[in-house]
């Protein structure tokens, strides 16, 4: 009786709810209608739209930690089945890679999420809202059809269609682990120390700066203090000439590592 209702919920929201339209964009991106609405619009509702005390069930912050525990076990899962050799450290530093800020805006970004957000946020839009959306997005989707469906649809339509799997086993963006390892290994000191907290469209935002033995070598600004640290370490390694402007290893070059053979693909 549940799936019949659910059914004819969906054929309702396709054709004839008032919102028909955010119904087919959404059946374009997902492969479905969803039979509620509501969930997937709160999905893309930012907590700076509202100001009222009730905010916190009327915005997508919910359905992002959701979403975010959600997506770290089927990328965990997926991993663990598709490099059924690799030992704990690979498994977890490919993880973070995936599951990282960065990753999610950009792949967020790709699918058009940012039209969604435009429809229901009277503020500017930035990057950490998409990832923040795609999230929240992964946890309506989760309550919508449940983990096996949401695992399918994450790993067919996400990590397969806009991550290079291969190209990530090779790439470490990780710069601020890489300039505290440089640091540790030519005897230098490193400070971050956070030289402004500023209101930027409702929200809190950083200003971070990273010091090599007391001079600063490179600054950043983002609403992520963690994201800031990484930008400014990434800034203060080009000016070190650790890495070039394109974020690869300054000469002498790095020895290129053996991919992992890929042995399972679900």
């Amino acid at each position: 009786m549940r799936i019949v209702l659910r059914s004819i919920r969906r054929f309702y929201n396709y054709y004839f709810h008032k919102e028909k339209e955010f119904a087919r964009r959404l059946t374009t991106m997902l492969g479905f209608t969803p039979a509620y609405l509501t969930l997937f619009k709160l999905a893309f509702y930012h907590k700076s739209t509202f100001t009222s005390r009730d905010y916190a069930i009327a915005n997508n912050e919910r359905l992002e930690f959701l979403g975010d525990a959600v997506l770290s076990t089927i990328v965990a899962e997926y991993l663990f089945k598709k490099y059924p050799n690799s030992d704990e450290g690979f498994l977890t530093k490919m993880r973070s890679k995936i599951v990282k800020r960065n990753s999610f805006d950009d792949i967020a970004d790709r699918m058009g999420l940012d039209l969604f957000l435009a429809n229901y946020n009277q503020t500017r839009l930035s990057k950490s809202m998409l990832g923040n959306a795609l999230e929240a997005l992964v946890g309506a989707l989760y309550i919508e059809v449940g983990y096996e469906k949401t695992k399918h649809y994450v790993i067919r339509r996400i990590l397969r269609r806009y991550l290079d799997i291969h190209q990530l086993e090779e790439f470490d963006d990780n710069y601020k682990s890489q300039l505290l390892e440089w640091c540790q290994k030519n005897g230098r000191q490193i400070d971050y120390k956070v030289l402004a907290k500023y209101k930027s469209d409702k929200r809190d935002k950083f200003k971070v700066a990273v010091f090599v033995d007391g001079k600063k070598l490179g600054t950043a600004d983002d609403f992520n203090k963690k994201s800031a640290e990484q930008m400014a370490s990434e800034r203060a390694m080009i000016s070190l000439h650790i890495i070039g402007p394109n974020g690869q290893a300054d000469a002498p070059a790095k020895a290129k590592k053996k991919s992992h053979k890929e042995e399972v693909d679900e």
